[in-house]
């Protein structure tokens, strides 16, 4: 009977990483938008959102092996604030926790992306 209910303690876990993604995708806009207005583009949220979506070339093995670093550690970083608390601390440790290491591993793409970009030149 135990295997019907699934093995997850948490019922919300699967909340939790649904807004890591939603939580990763708008501070990737943000950062985007904000470079895009900095620019002086003449529709920066149109801009912002075709920029995301052509985030569809691979990034090199070195800034891909990073990144997943980076994903991984603030994952196990949450999991583990989650295993060593419990109530309302574990809510805010857990959502403090998530939200930092979403806002780097953001951070640390949307830099090394733009590196790149500017690196083989617009036209390339």
């Amino acid at each position: 009977m135990n295997l019907a209910r699934g093995s997850s303690d948490d019922p919300y876990a699967w909340l939790w990483i649904l807004g890591a993604l939603a939580l990763y995708a708008l501070i990737s806009y943000g950062l985007t938008y904000r470079a895009r207005v900095r620019r002086g583009s003449a529709h920066p949220a149109r801009d912002a959102v075709h920029d995301l979506k052509d985030r569809e070339d691979p990034q090199p093995p070195r800034q891909r092996f990073v990144s997943r670093v980076l994903m991984l550690c603030g994952a196990g970083l949450t999991g583990l604030a989650a295993a060593l608390t419990s109530g309302a601390v574990r809510i805010v440790t857990v959502g403090l926790t998530a939200g930092v290491a979403v806002v780097a591993w953001a951070y640390y793409d949307y830099r090394t992306e733009r590196r790149a970009r500017t690196s083989t030149g617009p036209d390339a």
